[in-house]
């Protein structure tokens, strides 16, 4: 409580600076007055343990360090999209997102986030609401921009290298450099977050908004969001170790022409939460447009809640995407456990740019779509087409369904779930088994939420 009454205390002092300085809340000036000589980073004052972080930081490095609690307060822009500006993180460092001002974390273009924790010290983004009273949107989550290419050009897609502008006024993204860095996110937990401004225009816990490989991203979880958990706008960027629990929208989206990799990735949803696990375009706009979206995926378990109508699709497959989605494993989803949608997708399909190998679906419903001219029954000869490997079948796993303590592990004797494969990419870990768990491995142990608020 003693913490949560300081950054009240904060929120109240920053208010009356922002009104004294005529509402501007930028702080270039005041942290370059603060800031160290022959390079050495930049570090917020911490007053009473808590430190305000808000406006703009064009510093080379800006260090957020343990003994300190960090306020976001309004967005929080890193580097200017011209000079490089790297924000670095200490393991164990809570960052707290003020609900009374729509708050986020940018990270620009050319900028890096080094926020690499441990499992023991995690690095927390979490609300600034007294634990109890948490819900989702009460901040807006963290927003990495890249250089690396997209399909979504907001002056036409002729105009190359793509660029366009973040939802919620978040910046620039995309460009030419396919192997851009933001930074590394290691052992990163993304509470309470994202915000739906309108229909079109939405935060979601992580978004990494044209994003290279040169960025490392291992064991990351988003939990409880307004929006989607994780989204991919185009780039290249990969992942492995990726959590994301109860979230209000989907819980894995891309779109706009992403390529990269992932392993090792679990979706819960809650039942009253939740639409569809994975929802993968390549553009609304333009379905086929290029880069299109060709990511793959391996080792990937989607759970959903069967008694929910909020609990839509475990793959919802759409918009021209390609890809490939090996060694996954699909349960309870209330609607389907995949669905194709868009000739376009069809197409990506029937041509074998769009792939699932080697996966498990078990749900009431198996298969739907709603392109005109297909049925459910086209998708089920997709997915069961000679030499591929998939299966309809029972998956036991040990307590998926458990909000407060799940297992994701396959239970005792749950031979259904061996016989996975993994393509055959340096990225990629080789392991026999479908969906993100072996039997006896739990690598969210320690190191994740549950807490419902």
């Amino acid at each position: 409580m003693k913490k949560l009454s300081l950054i009240a205390l904060l929120l109240a002092s920053a208010a009356c600076g922002d009104k004294d300085a005529g509402g501007d809340s930028s702080s270039t000036d005041d942290s370059s007055a603060d800031d160290t000589s022959g390079g050495d980073a930049f570090i917020p004052e911490c007053v009473d343990g808590v430190a305000a972080v808000t406006g703009e930081y064009t510093q080379a490095k800006v260090k957020l360090v343990t003994g300190c609690a960090y306020l976001l307060s309004g967005g929080v822009f890193i580097g200017d999209d011209v000079n490089e500006t790297v924000l670095e993180i200490e393991p164990g460092v809570t960052v707290y997102g003020d609900n009374t001002t729509l708050s986020f974390l940018v990270i620009r273009r050319g900028s890096k986030l080094h926020a690499e924790g441990t499992a023991s010290a995690p690095i927390v983004f979490t609300s600034a609401v007294e634990a109890g009273s948490r819900k989702p949107g009460d901040w807006g989550g963290i927003i990495l921009n890249g250089r690396a290419p997209i399909n979504n050009c907001f002056n036409g897609a002729e105009s190359l290298p793509c660029e366009a502008e973040g939802e919620g006024g978040t910046g620039l993204y995309g460009g030419g450099e396919p192997t851009d860095s933001s930074g590394v996110l290691k052992y990163v937990r993304v509470e309470f977050g994202g915000r739906k401004i309108t229909d079109e225009n939405e935060l979601n816990g992580v978004a990494f908004q044209g994003v290279g490989s040169g960025t490392v991203v291992d064991f990351l979880q988003a939990h409880r969001g307004a929006d989607d958990g994780v989204e991919f706008f185009g780039g290249a960027v990969n992942a492995k170790h990726v959590v994301v629990t109860a979230p209000d929208d989907d819980g894995i989206d891309w779109t706009d022409g992403w390529v990269g990799r992932l392993q090792f990735a679990v979706v819960q949803q809650a039942d009253g939460l939740g639409d569809n696990a994975i929802e993968a375009d390549n553009s609304n706009d333009a379905n086929d447009a290029t880069p299109r979206s060709s990511p793959v995926l391996s080792n990937v378990t989607l759970v959903g809640v069967p008694t929910s109508d909020k609990s839509d699709l475990g793959a919802l497959l759409r918009e021209g995407t390609a890809g490939e989605l090996w060694s996954t494993l699909i349960v309870g989803f209330n609607q389907a456990c995949v669905g194709l949608s868009q000739t376009a997708t069809f197409d990506q399909a029937a041509s074998g740019a769009l792939v699932m190998a080697t996966s498990i679906v078990d749900c009431e419903t198996s298969f739907t779509t709603d392109a005109e001219g297909k049925t459910a029954d086209d998708v089920a000869a997709w997915f069961n087409g000679a030499g591929l490997g998939n299966k309809e079948a029972a998956a036991s796993l040990t307590k998926p369904y458990d909000l407060a303590a799940p297992d994701f592990r396959p239970s005792s004797g749950a031979a259904a779930l061996s016989g996975g494969e993994t393509p055959t990419d340096s990225f990629f870990e080789s392991v026999s088994y479908v969906g993100a768990f072996d039997g006896s491995t739990d690598w969210t142990a320690g190191w994740i939420t549950t807490d419902p608020s």
